[in-house]
């Protein structure tokens, strides 16, 4: 290959190595030993992004305050109350025998880049100039004891649930989320109805919060709630090429850099290639040499806020078993830039930590989780699953499985498809998981359900599988024993998916490339029935009933639907239906049951129909002028992809930030992208995409916005932001000669003398 090549000679490198970085800014990493290769990724990982990964670092172990100052003191401390602090050999031995070897291997590649980053300070990426700051060096530990960079559920679920329901009363609950399957949340013995502090949700949030960096305060509840994630299998019955097809895209909060990391990793015994985290060893989505693999959340509930009651005399002292159990008590120093460092008090109950003491009511709330158990660094376990031959090889990596719960669809080069749930689900007696439990002992957890014993399927008639975090626990499931989880995302998008699916109509790859652009919006379809029924002339009605129902960026009419639907319809049903005072409590409005109602309660639904669209009518012409003829969706819901420290150095706001560019969709169409409220801006969703041809690798497609690369300087910074604004692909390539006919530079790595 007459590529640039640059050789370096690095202290630490099990072996020779190189990587053949292809025009698109994938790394395709080449090494004499599978240690070789996690050196190798680990150090380009950084070579890419590491100022990403030094901040990943230090907000996951509560070591911000020492780059950021004193005001993410707070914020650190509520880290340090979530890190793992368990046995470290029972936590490797939950990702597979090589899992401490690789990781550790990976950690000496991401030091080996600091270390040269030392030695030559022109490398230093530029967020560490405008802070004023230095990457540190990690220790393997690292990566596994950070647990909150993904989050598990229902924590804020159970503590907006009880304030409901001790300021309205139970049945109130039925306004806030549709239940599934269809359920009675269980009263749990001795609950207490007093309202939870919201000083107990500030502290989990300070410590899961994405936004992190960017902010003193956690993010607004939007952000960590509306998002989602699609995936689904073809058998070779269903495609074009004769082979199996899997299609994948998770969506999460949108960052810059892009979350998302893709990596091909070639030695003896290991070639697999697919998107991860930077900050995370391995692939979590894609495919080695005979199994593609992807996953998509399985809200399962795997954590529960307890209720304490304080001994009034030592308030160190909680109820338990009819008599006081002591806290533990853990006193740490966090360094604080400008100023010595701070002692933080952190208190553990036998359940977890304590999120806030009230000394007043005598009452503290801690958190049990998945989290504290070994095995539950989130994605770490892929690493069990990379050298799979098929699916029983699959499944029995995901016994392992921690967290986050996922779906996990699997196709072979066989022709073989499947899907598995996985996760650790606490087996619960005596309660439901809906709402806070006292901490004394009466709802202690009956153990650990792991994924063998959740739902799978393989090979369906219909073949076809698929999931977007819709219910899909089969008929049959033992939901009412297992009690896995009752909180569901709206089913928007795979209803859209089960559609375009249905019958034996054959897919080719580019024909599911565009189908994970589709921005056809089933509830549109839904609400635009119920206004036809009206027969109202005001042409509002007229531009909706007409419609296709596509939130297509040039679509007026799907401009004028989601002003309406989110800015409006939502709101008003849950002020007309919900007793006063519920639509304040209620942070993310369940779309779901607010179709479920407008369409079974129809007393009062034409006026608030009526009412509402004519409101939006009159939104939109403001937003968007008199001429709904010029109204576009994308002219307000535009993507923008925001670097942490724009508001830090806002001058260089055009150098860091990528966009805007008008985008089609909502969280609710398989195209997803989620928008905030303020001002319509792209917030969640999509920004990587795979489409794998299963078997012949080559003719597989990609795409990761803005780019591979967090240098602003680098070509591959924001490269792919204009392929990603026109929902277009790029190649992902696997065979080593498609990788070389590809090759833009080539970086040899070579032991130190």
């Amino acid at each position: 290959m007459s590529i640039p090549t640059e050789t370096l000679h690095l202290p630490g490198l099990p072996a020779e190595a190189e990587i053949i970085m292809d025009r698109w800014g994938i790394p395709h990493i080449r090494a004499a030993t599978q240690e070789g290769a996690f050196f190798a990724q680990g150090f380009q990982a950084a070579r890419d992004r590491l100022w990403q990964m030094d901040s990943w670092r230090k907000r996951g172990l509560g070591l911000l305050a020492g780059d950021l100052g004193a005001a993410y003191v707070e914020r650190d401390a509520a880290a340090r109350l979530l890190l793992y602090r368990g046995d470290m050999e029972a936590e490797w031995a939950e990702y597979g025998p090589e899992a401490k070897a690789w990781t550790t291997a990976f950690v000496a590649g991401i030091n080996a880049y600091v270390d040269l980053v030392a030695r030559e300070p022109a490398r230093l990426p530029l967020e560490f100039h405008l802070l004023g700051t230095q990457p540190a060096r990690w220790a393997p530990e690292d990566v596994v004891r950070c647990r909150t960079h993904a989050r598990v559920r229902n924590l804020d679920a159970e503590v907006t649930r009880n304030n409901i329901a001790v300021r309205h009363g139970m049945e109130a609950d039925r306004f806030y989320k549709l239940l599934q399957p269809d359920w009675t949340v269980i009263i749990p013995e001795g609950w207490l109805a007093e309202e939870v502090p919201p000083e107990v949700m500030r502290t989990y949030l300070l410590a899961t919060d994405p936004a992190a960096i960017a902010n003193g305060t956690p993010t607004d509840p939007v952000a960590l709630d509306a998002q989602g994630s699609n995936n689904w299998a073809l058998a070779p019955s269903r495609t074009t090429t004769g082979r199996a097809i899997l299609a994948s895209d998770p969506h999460r909060v949108h960052e810059q850099p892009s979350l998302r990391y893709i990596t091909h990793l070639t030695a003896p015994g290991l070639d697999v290639i697919g998107a991860g985290e930077p900050a995370v060893p391995g692939v979590s989505l894609g495919h080695n040499d005979v199994l593609a693999f992807s996953l998509t959340i399985h809200p399962t509930d795997q954590e529960d806020l307890y209720v304490y009651e304080l001994n009034a005399d030592d308030p160190e002292l909680y109820r338990y078993d009819g008599g006081w159990e002591r806290m533990r008590v853990v006193e740490e120093e966090v360094p604080v830039r400008g100023e010595a460092p701070r002692r933080v008090t952190l208190r553990f109950t036998r359940h977890g930590p304590v999120l806030h003491r009230d000394l007043s009511r005598h009452r503290a709330w801690a958190v049990r989780s998945v989290w504290q158990l070994p095995g539950n660094a989130a994605y770490l376990a892929s690493l069990n699953y990379l050298k799979a031959r098929s699916f029983e090889d699959y499944t029995a990596a995901l016994e392992g499985w921690g967290a986050p719960s996922s779906n996990h669809v699997v196709a072979d080069v066989a022709g073989n498809i499947g899907w598995a749930a996985a996760g650790m689900v606490p087996v619960r007696t005596t309660s439901d998981g809906l709402l806070p439990v006292p901490g004394d002992g009466r709802h202690e957890w009956g153990g650990i359900m792991r994924s063998s014993g959740l739902p799978r399927a393989t090979n369906p008639e219909c073949g076809w599988l698929g999931t977007a975090n819709q219910m899909n626990l089969p008929e049959g499931y033992d939901f009412a024993t297992k009690r896995s989880g009752f909180e569901w995302t709206d089913g928007a998008r795979y209803a859209r998916l089960s559609e375009a699916l249905e019958g034996d109509r054959r897919w080719s790859v580019q024909e599911t490339l565009k189908l994970q652009s589709d921005t056809t919006c089933v509830p549109a379809r839904r609400l635009c029935a119920l206004l036809a029924t009206l027969d109202d002339p005001h042409p509002a009605f007229a531009l909706l009933t007409g419609w296709d129902h596509r939130l297509a960026a040039e679509s007026g009419p799907a401009a004028l639907f989601e002003i309406w639907f989110a800015r409006h319809l939502v709101p008003g049903v849950m002020r007309t239906w919900a007793p006063d005072g519920v639509a304040a409590m209620v942070a993310v409005p369940d779309t779901q049951l607010v179709l479920h109602l407008l369409e079974t309660d129809t007393a009062r639904r034409d006026g608030l129909l009526r009412e509402t669209l004519l409101a939006a009518w009159e939104d939109a012409t403001k937003r968007l002028g008199d001429d709904p003829a010029a109204w576009q969706w994308g002219a307000l819901h535009q993507g923008y992809f925001e670097h942490p420290l724009s508001r830090f150095a806002p001058a260089l706001a055009a150098k860091l930030d990528v966009g805007p560019a008008p985008r089609g969709g909502s969280n609710l169409t398989i195209n997803n992208n989620g928008w905030r409220a303020s001002d319509f801006r792209v917030i969640s969703g999509v920004s990587w995409r795979m489409v794998l041809d299963v078997g012949d690798w080559d003719r597989s497609f990609t795409i990761n916005s803005p780019g591979q690369s967090g240098d602003p300087d680098s070509p591959h910074y924001r490269d792919l932001f204009p392929l990603w604004a026109r929902d277009e692909s790029v190649p992902l390539l696997f065979s080593r000669e498609a990788v070389d006919a590809a090759a833009e530079a080539r970086l040899l790595l070579r032991p130190a003398a």
